[in-house]
Order: structure tokens, then C-alpha cells, then sequence
């Protein structure tokens, strides 16, 4: 005997479009959609004013953070004309140094990621913070915008001189109003598999967790800027 369930065409039908209904929500819910500024401004003029760990010693140049950085903002639907100014060695006073030619006119905004250096030398903290107050006051005076990138001291010169040094960061920011990620390094820092072999400079692996980490931080600061366009 065979048993009828109704029109089978139809069945099949019902079942394709459901099919069909569900495969489009899920790539809809799979597919990033870009912030409501990022389609109506032009591309942001960029700077990553930095040392070597932007600089990306020891990597091919599209491996630096920079680059990296441009690739995963284009892929979240935001377009930036982006220039890598990290100089290796660089302290903070020599990024106060270069600043005007390394930041040129029609910048947007600076991502400023200087420090690490300092830290590593034993430079004093009160050296460090009166070169970064200079360089984000000379940026704000040219109506450039500036984020900051934290650095923490190793644990090497004592927790004195960790305390002097690690305040500076969150203190500037909150002085002047400008947005902070806390720690440039945070999770690669200290981590061998993510580290070249001097154990100080992220691996092409490392970057990746960098930019991931630190892209939520870079979105909003774009988005402010995007807004003061208007």
C-alpha cells in the first residue's frame, strides 16, 4: 500500500524555500556589516607614530602592524590611507623629534605608540611623559586626532620606577581627552610562540593578535573623527 502525504511537489517546494530562507540568515548573521559613517566619508588619513614594534623590525613590510591594521579595517568595510612612521630605536622623544615630518598636513589622526623603548633604557618616567604631552599637544594644535597605545615597564627596574612609568599612559589620556588602548602588547607580550627570538618583538602571528585585540579601540576612534567631519 502506498500512503499519500498530499502533493509531493509542493512539499518539496516548501521545504526548498525554507531551505533557501534559512541559508540567507545565516549568511546574513555571517556577514560584517560596516558602521553607518564608515559609507559616507572618504578614506581617513592615518599615521602610526611608533618605534619598532609598528615599525615591524624583523617582519616583510606587509606583515607590520600597520599594514595589517589597514587590512583588517577594509575588512570590517572602513577604508584608511595609512602611513607606518615607526622608526626602530625610537624613544619617546625622538618620535617628539620627528613629529612634523613624520605626520604630515591632512592627517586625521595618530595612533601614537611610543614608550617602549623608554622602558627598556630606564629613561626616566617624568622624561617619557613631558615628550608625550608634547607630542599630543602639537597634534590637538593641528586639529589632528590622537589615540594612544600604552606600554608597561619591565619588571626589571623595580616596582617604583613600574608605578611611575605605567601611569602615564592612562593619566595623559584622561588629561587630554583622548582615547587609550592600555597595552599594546597585550596578549603576546612574555608569550615565546608569539615573540621573535630577542623575546621583545611579535612574530607575523603576533601582529594578527594585536591588530584583533586593538581593532574595536582604532573603529571608535575613527568613527569620532568621521563624526567631527560633519
Amino acid at each position: 500500500m502506498v500512503r499519500s502525504y498530499g502533493n509531493s511537489d509542493s512539499a518539496v517546494e516548501r521545504r526548498y524555500g525554507l531551505f533557501m530562507h534559512i541559508a540567507v540568515l545565516m549568511l546574513a548573521l555571517m556577514t560584517i556589516a560596516p558602521p553607518a559613517w564608515a559609507e559616507a566619508t572618504k578614506p581617513i588619513r592615518l599615521v602610526v607614530l611608533g618605534d619598532s614594534l609598528s615599525a615591524g623590525l624583523g617582519l616583510p613590510a606587509q606583515e607590520a602592524f600597520p599594514q595589517k591594521l589597514k587590512k583588517a579595517l577594509q575588512t570590517n568595510g572602513i577604508e584608511v590611507d595609512m602611513i607606518n612612521a615607526g622608526v626602530s630605536g625610537d624613544t619617546s622623544s625622538g618620535g617628539r623629534d620627528r613629529l612634523d615630518w613624520s605626520v604630515p598636513d591632512g592627517t586625521d589622526g595618530v595612533i601614537v605608540e611610543l614608550g617602549a623603548n623608554d622602558a627598556l633604557r630606564g629613561i626616566d618616567p617624568d622624561l617619557t611623559r613631558a615628550a608625550l604631552t608634547d607630542v599630543i599637544q602639537r597634534l590637538k594644535g593641528r586639529k589632528i586626532a590622537v589615540m594612544l597605545c600604552g606600554m608597561l615597564a619591565p619588571p626589571n627596574y623595580g616596582a617604583d620606577y613600574a608605578a611611575r612609568f605605567n601611569s602615564i599612559y592612562p593619566d595623559l589620556a584622561k588629561k587630554f581627552d583622548v582615547p587609550l588602548y592600555p597595552f599594546f602588547l597585550e596578549g603576546v607580550a612574555a608569550d615565546a610562540k608569539l615573540n621573535q627570538a630577542d623575546g621583545i618583538h611579535p612574530t607575523a602571528a603576533g601582529v594578527d593578535i594585536i591588530v584583533a585585540n586593538i581593532v574595536p579601540t582604532v573603529e571608535a576612534f575613527l568613527g569620532t573623527i568621521a563624526e567631527q567631519r560633519r
